[in-house]
């Protein structure tokens, strides 16, 4: 049966897909603005005093993409041959590249996990013991907090400070990709300070939840942000008047942060529609922060038959490992939007099923 879709798209995709309100696009034209690399960018500087504080570090550095601020932080913490450590799940072994073997030198290991969280056993398992010079030298432990592939899986303050005690035990670095830790300070209504008290680095996400443009913000102590700087500037350089797109960012902590609780009740929502069609089960049954994953093998369907059903409509899904779909709801996607979306995978359902 053809099908017409309307003509906006729900856009369920990932949280980068949000697009800056007209009050952010007034706060960016508005921006006082100056030379970033020399210091001189008001609006830059602003905002990254505000990270450093909201996280409880020392300095902060504004970059491009929150990758950037990953791989950065590697190579930082990192020598040719280090070792980095983290979950099999997380983004700094999935989802870049390879940018800690290729621009680090340092090479992975993964461990097994139960929805990108891990423990301090689990960690002491891995870490290199010893003094053989066949071993790569473990350096850093990552946290992902919330994991993206745990299905927005958050990392509570007793289990982060049970990996970081082994960590330090052994004299590893432990770095926080805080890309949705915002997300997990709302879903658990514990503080940011709370989370990072024992982590050494940690950057938060400015293009997903909080609805801008660009950016990520890298924290840590002033002796790491002077490094992180040197690699910034050898990775590209500064980016001058940096204020017109930082300014998005002080305005979306003024005016978003507390906007992700109802990003949450969307993906209850959603999740909720999800479970009352017959054959369609979610990858976790308990929906901790604003991503949902689900799989509709029990429906008989395979995941692309109903990411591709869903695009026909109107709604675009991402299509993930294991015959899953991910949905990550944002502040561009309304309630109304969500039961829009409910319906219409129900539609999806029954006409695949014939």
């Amino acid at each position: 049966m053809a099908v017409t879709a309307p003509n906006r798209l729900i856009d369920l995709y990932s949280d980068t897909q949000t697009k800056p309100s007209p009050g952010m696009r007034k706060a960016m034209a508005e921006a006082e603005v100056g030379d970033e690399q020399r210091g001189e960018d008001p609006t830059t500087n602003r905002l990254q005093e505000r990270v450093a504080e909201l996280v409880g570090m020392e300095a902060a550095v504004f970059l491009p993409s929150g990758t950037m601020c990953n791989q950065i932080a590697m190579l930082v913490h990192c020598r040719a041959g280090d070792e980095i450590i983290g979950s099999a799940e997380t983004h700094v072994f999935t989802s870049e590249g390879g940018g800690a073997s290729v621009l680090a030198g340092a090479q992975t290991n993964w461990i097994p996990s139960d929805k990108g969280i891990f423990t301090g056993k689990d960690l002491a398992a891995a870490i290199r013991t010893g003094d053989g010079r066949h071993n790569p030298i473990s350096k850093v432990v990552v946290i992902e907090q919330t994991v993206n592939r745990g299905g927005g899986a958050i990392w509570t303050c007793d289990q982060i400070e049970g990996v970081a005690k082994v960590a330090r035990q052994h004299g590893l670095v432990v770095h926080m990709d805080g890309a949705r830790l915002l997300n997990a300070v709302v879903g658990s209504g514990v503080k940011a300070t709370e989370m990072t008290r024992h982590v050494d680095t940690v950057w938060l996400d400015l293009s997903k939840g909080l609805g801008c443009p660009i950016g990520g913000v890298l924290a840590g102590s002033k002796g790491f942000i002077n490094e992180a700087w040197r690699w910034k500037h050898r990775l590209g350089g500064a980016m001058r008047q940096s204020g017109i797109v930082a300014a998005a960012g002080v305005y979306a902590l003024d005016h978003n942060f507390e906007k992700l609780a109802e990003d949450h009740a969307n993906a209850r929502r959603l999740a909720e529609h999800i479970t009352s069609i017959k054959g369609l089960s979610l990858y976790t049954p308990s929906i901790a922060s604003n991503i949902v994953f689900f799989d509709p093998s029990g429906a008989g369907l395979t995941s692309k038959q109903v990411h591709d059903g869903l695009l026909r409509r109107g709604v675009r899904m991402g299509l993930t490992y294991g015959n899953m779909i991910r949905a990550v709801t944002h502040l561009d996607v309304s309630q109304l939007d969500i039961d829009q979306v409910g319906r219409t995978l129900k539609e999806v359902v029954a006409e695949l099923k014939g």
